[in-house]
């Protein structure tokens, strides 16, 4: 299994993927164990890190095991995740993880894992990978569908592939969208402004949601015995923070849980704290003649749900099931499907990123986030390409 040289591309492959990380690297491989020849082009290097809230739901948790790379994931020394607790100022609600079809446990690895883990299973369904490529334009022909791309490598030297669909799974700023002038359908109006970072000796062996008045924070169970901790605020206090990161992620920490905030000033921290100012969500088109939008390239949520990995396995499938088909009715039949559930889930992340809520409303709001999981998982249960 290794990686495609620029010398060893083909001059057309039925389709080129670009983005190798959740959603690209699922719908590569699923495209690829599906009869397609695939090529993936990804700008950044093979095993790099990302931002990102690490956290899987069952739908997403589900289809790793299904598709034979939740064992990797185990074997990258990803905890297993058998309770989740949310916190709701003072009120404590615990929720037990059952096994359902195989699943017992949920699961949040670092992006050095997750991401190598569905590219190395892409590799082993003869996709062909490439590093350091950029895509800078997209081919048409004459009468305007996508047919290909050209992309920069590394050293600025100029590539061109034809393909019969080119797929963006290239994330919120994504290029592809760009290039193909894909319409914004939806957008959102809030977004919380988020400080994170790594902690050794929490020993938290569930997964904790924190939700206090204006503030939010989290404590996610990861590799290496460390636990992803986070503090989340209204973007404007973001803006005007004063005395550095450090001591803010401190206040809004003792802000939403004194409790939690103590156990993390006795850890130990590895590495530096992360901010992310955060972007307002938006659903665009996913599907136009030659191409399509898959993970946040097509729909950005704020990271508060922690939703995006596992939206991103459930479209990268229903996406590859659709092409694999081969119909225009089929993709018509996937874009519906993603709208519809994509736009709920946009719609619930916006509130809760609005901090306009009650403890009341914010309970409300989760009962419809997990009625909405319960459609994603059926939806994704049997949806094999």
């Amino acid at each position: 299994m290794n990686m495609t040289s620029f010398s060893d591309i083909r001059s057309r492959y039925d389709a080129v993927v670009v983005g190798a990380r959740v959603a690209g690297a699922s719908t590569a491989m699923l495209l690829a164990r599906a009869g397609l020849r695939v090529i993936v082009l990804e700008k950044s290097a093979y095993g790099s890190d990302t931002t990102s809230t690490h956290a899987l739901m069952r739908p997403g948790v589900m289809q790793l095991h299904r598709w034979g790379v939740l064992d990797r994931i185990k074997m990258g020394g990803t905890p297993a995740i058998r309770k989740t607790v949310f916190h709701y100022g003072p009120e404590t609600i615990e929720v037990a993880i059952t096994e359902r079809d195989g699943v017992d446990a949920l699961y949040a690895p670092r992006r050095t894992v997750l991401d190598v883990a569905l590219v190395d299973a892409a590799l082993g369904a003869d996709v062909s990978v490439v590093y350091g490529a950029s895509v800078t334009e997209v081919r048409r022909d004459a009468e305007g569908r996508v047919n290909g791309v050209r992309f920069s490598d590394a050293n600025g030297a100029s590539h061109e592939i034809g393909a019969e669909l080119v797929i963006g799974a290239d994330g919120a700023r994504s290029s592809v969208a760009r290039l193909v002038n894909a319409e914004v359908l939806e957008t959102g109006r809030h977004f919380t402004s988020t400080i994170y970072g790594y902690w050794r000796g929490l020993n938290l062996p569930e997964t904790r949601w924190y939700f206090g008045r204006d503030v939010a924070a989290g404590a996610i169970p990861t590799n290496d015995g460390l636990t992803c901790v986070f503090a989340g605020m209204r973007p404007e206090r973001y803006t005007q923070r004063s005395g550095g990161g450090d001591s803010l992620f401190a206040r809004v920490l003792a802000e939403t849980n004194p409790v939690l905030a103590d156990a993390v000033s006795r850890a130990t921290r590895v590495g530096k704290l992360h901010p992310f100012p955060g972007r307002t969500g938006f659903l665009r088109k996913s599907c136009g003649p030659g191409w399509a939008l898959v993970g946040d390239a097509s729909c950005f949520k704020d990271p508060l749900t922690a939703h995006g990995m596992t939206d991103a396995l459930r479209d990268a499938e229903l996406l590859s099931s659709a092409i694999a088909t081969g119909t225009g009715a089929a993709l018509a039949s996937y874009e519906a499907i993603h709208n519809d559930l994509a736009s709920a889930f946009l719609h619930i992340s916006d509130e809760i990123a609005s901090f306009d809520w009650d403890f009341d409303r914010i309970k409300a709001l989760h009962k419809q986030l997990s009625r909405l999981m319960n459609r994603e998982y059926d939806l994704v249960q049997f949806a094999c390409p």
